[in-house]
């Protein structure tokens, strides 16, 4: 009995054997409406661990709150750049620009704001990336050793750019899963600062003052976030560093105190920005000079830019331009501003007939800040077209390809897959900024 027993499992496993599957097929399914993905059912995928909204985020706030826009009692509301005094001052602590990141906040903004399940483990996917190709001394490189890298090397600008995506994350030198690589990126970068608060030891001469601002945004922002009184001094000597090559015209270029274009100028601004996010002195005279140089560049009174004076109009340098524009103090309901986010939604993101990272990179923050239908358009194609470009197996698994992107061929394969990464994080990686400034 036991003999024909086990012969008949064997019959019924050797029929049965076919009709397995050899692939499992899943379809994503993307809400209408943004954000419900986060209070529903998680997406789960095989090769994906599932979301844990706690493991995300620095540890500001370990309460979840109900209103992540509430401005805490202890915490001083942030003041538009513009409206500051004259003279050199300290600005308020980092109040709510930056806690958006911590894991209190962080699941309650995701929903808020259109984010889900999907963006976030596109965003993890990208730092897993990020991880497995970070050398053994801490940086990274422009070059490889993953495809489509430069043929130059600039290892500032890669570092830099790398910890932007996991600081936008919420992990820091103190907290997270990440926090040891993190550590290391830094222990990297701070080695190449000299006295004056300069990082860029060596390299193309066009990418230093990029380069420069990257790590400027970095320092400022660790500092704001950790508030470790080792990352004061640096923070504050990038800060010194870029008002003493500020240009004439008013913004910044290739070389230190010479020449100005939108493009190289509005990373200083985010830096600038960040500095003053961190609480550590910023002169207004310097932010009302970048006002003057962007009223030089504008082509219709304020709603469109160029990359430099006399240029015609670019849609990356209107989006920049009026980022930089929200941060000096422009409200919300300007009609310049109301005219330029105009023209950024006649150009939505489209991979397949005009890729721009860097464009959607900043008309991202613009909209974001402007909330409302401009954002929720915005979000409806970027939160469903990133992750379905980002590369899903094999060694670049967790990536962007960056061929045919406009500026592909010159930022390779970790630019392209960092601006992403600093888009999908856009729900909570800075607040909107007319939800808690003065107006």
């Amino acid at each position: 009995m036991v003999l024909h027993m086990l012969l008949l499992l064997l019959l019924a496993f050797w029929y049965l054997e076919p009709w397995l599957p050899e692939s499992i097929n899943l379809d994503a399914v993307f809400a209408d409406q943004v954000g419900v993905q986060l209070i529903e059912d998680m997406l789960e995928m095989p090769s994906l661990e599932p979301i844990v909204s706690t493991d995300t985020a620095i540890s500001i706030d370990e309460t979840v709150m109900d209103d992540p826009l509430a401005t805490p009692p202890d915490v001083p509301v942030q003041v538009p750049l513009a409206l500051r005094s004259a003279s050199t001052q300290e600005a308020p602590s980092i109040g709510l620009a930056l806690s958006g990141r911590s894991k209190g906040r962080k699941e309650v903004l995701l929903n808020a704001y259109g984010g889900n399940a999907v963006t976030e483990s596109a965003v993890r996917m990208a730092l897993e990336w990020l991880q497995r190709n970070q050398r053994r001394d801490g940086s990274w490189s422009m070059m490889g050793p993953y495809q489509n890298g430069l043929p130059n090397e600039n290892r500032l600008a890669a570092t830099a750019m790398a910890l932007l995506a996991f600081q936008g994350a919420g992990y820091t030198v103190e907290s997270g899963k990440y926090e040891k690589l993190v550590t290391r990126g830094w222990e990297y970068l701070s080695l190449l600062q000299d006295a004056d608060g300069n990082f860029f030891q060596s390299g193309i001469s066009s990418h230093r003052l990029y380069s420069q601002a990257q790590a400027m945004i970095a320092i400022c922002e660790l500092y704001g976030m950790t508030k470790d009184e080792r990352f004061r001094k640096p923070a504050q000597l990038a800060v010194d560093y870029a008002l003493k090559i500020q240009a004439p015209e008013g913004g910044w270029r290739y070389i230190p105190g010479q020449g100005t274009d939108t493009s190289v100028t509005g990373w200083f601004v985010m830096g600038l920005q960040s500095a003053l996010m961190a609480g550590l002195e910023v002169p207004s005279p310097a932010l009302a000079r970048i006002g003057e140089y962007l009223d030089m560049v504008t082509t219709d009174g304020g709603s469109n830019y160029s990359y430099r004076v006399n240029n015609g109009a670019m849609i990356s340098m209107t989006a920049e331009a009026l980022l930089c524009r929200q941060y000096l103090g422009w409200r919300r309901e300007d009609p310049r501003l109301v005219r330029g986010v105009d023209e950024i939604l006649r150009h939505p993101i489209d991979w397949e007939n005009s890729t721009n990272v860097y464009y959607w990179y900043y008309a991202t923050q613009v909209l974001h800040h402007m909330e409302g239908a401009s954002w929720h358009q915005w979000n409806k194609i970027m939160r469903d077209s990133l992750p379905r470009r980002q590369v899903q197996t094999g060694r670049e698994k967790g990536s962007w390809n960056p061929r045919g992107d406009r500026w592909g061929h010159q930022g390779g394969r970790l630019y392209m897959t960092c601006l992403c990464t600093y888009m999908l994080e856009v729900y909570y990686r800075h607040l909107p900024i007319y939800k808690y400034r003065v107006q």
